[in-house]
């Protein structure tokens, strides 16, 4: 996706992919916007201290660098001005617990521009022209899911953390050297991912890592949807233990130990029906995404689309066969058309004398006669 501070990303990739999150941030919000600006002109100011050879104290503060900067640097009063501006507004943002407003965040990125315009004429490569100042784009209104504001706080973290440490270590420009110089797989900057996606925390077992995107960070887990470890849920259930995704402990290992007769075995046959869970949601979770606003229905990692006339068709023994059992089940919870089924359909296995196989009987007629339509 385009955004304004693309040009950053041939000299100073991290700086252009924090700029990048700042930018989404704004519309989802602006104290998220406000607070961490206050990271990226520090990163600014910490790299020009640098190429200047200024001393400062490691440990040096950003209102230090603002002062250091005024001081030695042939800095105009006013970008002086849009730095203190950014820090004040950030200071606020990070302690104030009122609600901060969209007008405030566009007045934190218009004092951002100045910054960077003088850093990268006065530091950057000569051959890179810093284009007119324009407001950020509203997202657009069929936009049903974008980033959610847990989610671009954990991406800003991790890019924070990454360009402090390159910074830590001398200057962004010679590092994205050095990398590109050991693979050339190494990306220019963070590539964009779908709303979600982003890593907000990783499970272990046996030296092996299952990273967790952030929409699923409190997913309930359906018991039926891990075969060989449904029992084993279901009792970790009833302990309180393993319902949702953020109460499964970073480490596998010994999770067997808080229900009786489950070994070392069931954390690890659990672990690796959770590699399968994870995948099967990225993709339902991309599907969703690219066709919001319609009825889908789910079986494992395939899926379809249920249109009116499907939706219309009676739950009868005439329209699907081999499957009576369901059928009646379905009929005594008064679920009489498709269009009642759950989304979830592997959830129906867990009727008396149903089946897995009778549910992927369900799912494969469902196919047959969305085909036919």
């Amino acid at each position: 996706m385009p955004y304004f501070y693309d040009f950053l990303e041939l000299k100073h990739p991290k700086m252009a992919s924090v700029a990048m999150e700042l930018e989404t941030s704004i519309y989802v919000s602006p104290r998220t916007m406000l607070t961490h600006s206050r990271i990226l002109i520090e990163a600014i100011l910490t790299e020009v201290l640098l190429v200047e050879k200024i001393a400062f104290d490691k440990f040096s503060g950003l209102k230090e660098k603002i002062e250091l900067s005024e001081k030695h640097l042939e800095a105009s009063p006013h970008i002086i001005e849009s730095l203190e501006d950014i820090r004040k507004r950030g200071n606020k943002a990070a302690h104030d617990t009122r609600q901060f407003r969209l007008s405030e965040a566009l007045q934190s990125w218009e004092s951002l521009y100045p910054v960077v315009k003088w850093f990268v004429e006065v530091y950057g490569a000569h051959d890179v022209e810093v284009p007119m100042y324009i407001d950020p784009t509203p997202p657009k209104d069929e936009q049903q899911d974008p980033y959610g504001t847990g989610e671009i706080e954990s991406r800003l973290a991790h890019l924070e953390e990454l360009l402090l440490k390159t910074l830590d270590s001398g200057n962004e420009e010679s590092t994205a050297e050095e990398e590109v110089a050991v693979t050339s797989e190494v990306p220019v900057r963070e590539e964009r991912i779908f709303p979600g996606f982003t890593t907000i925390r990783s499970l272990k077992y046996n030296g092996e890592t299952l990273p967790i995107p952030y929409f699923l960070r409190d997913a309930f887990l359906l018991p039926q949807r891990f075969p060989r470890s449904e029992l084993f849920l279901i009792r970790l259930g009833g302990e309180q233990e393993a319902r949702l995704m953020s109460e499964i402990p970073t480490n596998l290992e010994g999770l067997h130990t808080f229900v009786k007769r489950f070994k070392a075995e069931n954390d690890a046959t659990l672990f690796e029906e959770l590699r399968v869970f994870v995948e099967e949601e990225k993709q339902r979770r991309k599907v969703r995404l690219e066709r919001t606003g319609e009825l889908l229905f789910f079986y494992k990692s395939d899926y379809i689309v249920i249109t009116d006339e499907l939706g219309k068709i009676e739950l009868t023994k005439e329209n699907f066969k081999d499957i009576s059992s369901l059928l009646n089940h379905l009929e005594a919870h008064d679920i009489h058309r498709v269009k009642q089924l759950p989304s979830e359909l592997v959830v129906l296995g867990k009727y008396p004398n149903v089946g897995i196989t009778t549910v992927e009987k369900l799912f494969q007629q469902l196919k047959e006669k969305q085909s036919v339509e």
